[in-house]
Formats: C-alpha cells, sequence, structure tokens
C-alpha cells in the first residue's frame, strides 16, 4: 500500500497563530509607536495599510522586510516573546503516530528562514520531518504556482499523493490549481479568535490536529496516479 507524503503548514496548522496575532497586531504596533514617537492609534493605521498592501506576497512572511520596512527589529520581538509560542491541539500526536506508521512527513511554511529555525527550535519538532521548506528558500509565497513548481523540482513528488494541510485559502487554492488532490484546512488556526464555520470552509477541515488520522484512512490513492510522479515537473 502507498501511503501519501503529508505536507504541513506551520503557523496556524501545527503551531497556534495566536502566536503571530500577538506580535503582529499587539507588539509591534506598540513597538512602532515607541519607535517612532506616534500614536498606538496612528501605528495601527500605518501599520494596517502596509498589511493589506503585502498581505499574500512573500514580502508579507519576511522579518527582515518588514524590519526594513518599520525600523523595527521584527524578529527580536519574536525572541522577545518566545514563551508565547505554542503547538495546536494533537500536534505532537500527531506527528508521534505518523511516524510510527511510517507516513512520509513534510514541513513546507511561509515562514522566513529566521522565523521557522526560531520556533522549530523552541517546538523540537525538527526530526519529525523528512523534507523543511520555506517560501523564502524558493523565492516565491506559496499563493505562487513557481513555490509548487519549484517545490516538485528539487523535492521530486506525486501531487496525487499528496495530502496537505494548511489553514490559509488562498494557498490551499494555489495547491489544488497545481494538481494537489487532498487538502485539509483547519477550523481555529488561532486560539484567540474564534473558529471558523466548518460548513463555509471550501475544504475538509479538523480541528484537533488527530482528526487527521480517520481522515488518512478513508483516502484512496488510483494505481494510474502512481505511475505519474512528475506530472507537474514544468
Amino acid at each position: 500500500m502507498t501511503l501519501p507524503i503529508i505536507m504541513f503548514d506551520m503557523d496556524g496548522t501545527l503551531l497556534d497563530l495566536a502566536f503571530d496575532d500577538l506580535i503582529w497586531n499587539q507588539q509591534l504596533p506598540i513597538r512602532h509607536a515607541q519607535t517612532h514617537q506616534c500614536t498606538l492609534e496612528q501605528s495601527q493605521k500605518i501599520l494596517g495599510s502596509f498589511y493589506q498592501q503585502h498581505k499574500h506576497t512573500l514580502a508579507w512572511y519576511s522579518s527582515k522586510y518588514w524590519t526594513e520596512k518599520v525600523g523595527v527589529d521584527v524578529l527580536q520581538l519574536q525572541y522577545d516573546h518566545c514563551d508565547r509560542v505554542n503547538t495546536r491541539p494533537g500536534c505532537i500526536e500527531l506527528l508521534q503516530q505518523l511516524q510510527a506508521q511510517g507516513y512520509r512527513c513534510w514541513l513546507v511554511t511561509n515562514a522566513d528562514v529566521a522565523s521557522l529555525t526560531f520556533k522549530l527550535k523552541l517546538m523540537k519538532i525538527k526530526d519529525y520531518f523528512e523534507v523543511i521548506v520555506s517560501s523564502e528558500q524558493l523565492a516565491h509565497a506559496k499563493e505562487e504556482q513557481a513555490f509548487w513548481q519549484l517545490l516538485q523540482q528539487q523535492h521530486p513528488f506525486n501531487p496525487n499523493e499528496v495530502v496537505f494541510v494548511d489553514d490559509t485559502a488562498p494557498v490551499l487554492d494555489a495547491a489544488q490549481k497545481f494538481g494537489l488532490q487532498h487538502l485539509v484546512t483547519i477550523i481555529q488556526p488561532s486560539s484567540i479568535q474564534k473558529p471558523r464555520d466548518a460548513a463555509e470552509l471550501n475544504y475538509p477541515s479538523i480541528q484537533v490536529l488527530t482528526e487527521l488520522l480517520p481522515y488518512l484512512s478513508k483516502i484512496n490513492l488510483s494505481p494510474s496516479s502512481t505511475k505519474e510522479a512528475n506530472v507537474k515537473t514544468a
């Protein structure tokens, strides 16, 4: 029996997005206001405008870019609040069970290399993954087809034999366009935000990560799909 590769996003999927909410929506505006001697309201307005301009682009995920853009060391800000980084419910249990059952797990994240390294060291989950890729390394965000093309060129995989778990709809849409068929999203990426309505999500959804296991047991990999390992190399 062919087991699919399980590709995971990191922030909002394996890790609680509450940390990123804290950094970008609370602490950065405070630090930005202090640095530039403006009010918190002014800072929030300035940063909000920047965020909208760059959402779902490679720059959006770059600590280096934002440090230069807003004049605040964003990576240091993350280190200052490192005690707030947490896994989502069922993360470690799921990774342990997948490893025990022989699944190949990949981590494919839009987090830049610096943030990725910081979080992997804190959460001690690096050893569960056969492949770890930051979109910064490929110079394209996961929302872009070029990301998936380069990922497959560097780490060959058959899109029909992948289960991809991510909390971001545009990323899942891009993966689907590339040919990935087994896509799963997250009901509550951030513990400090309200759960999303599963009925309104465009993909199968889970809350506790171990809920992925019964989903995997139902996946049927068609025999024909296993013969097309380079179906999307162009």
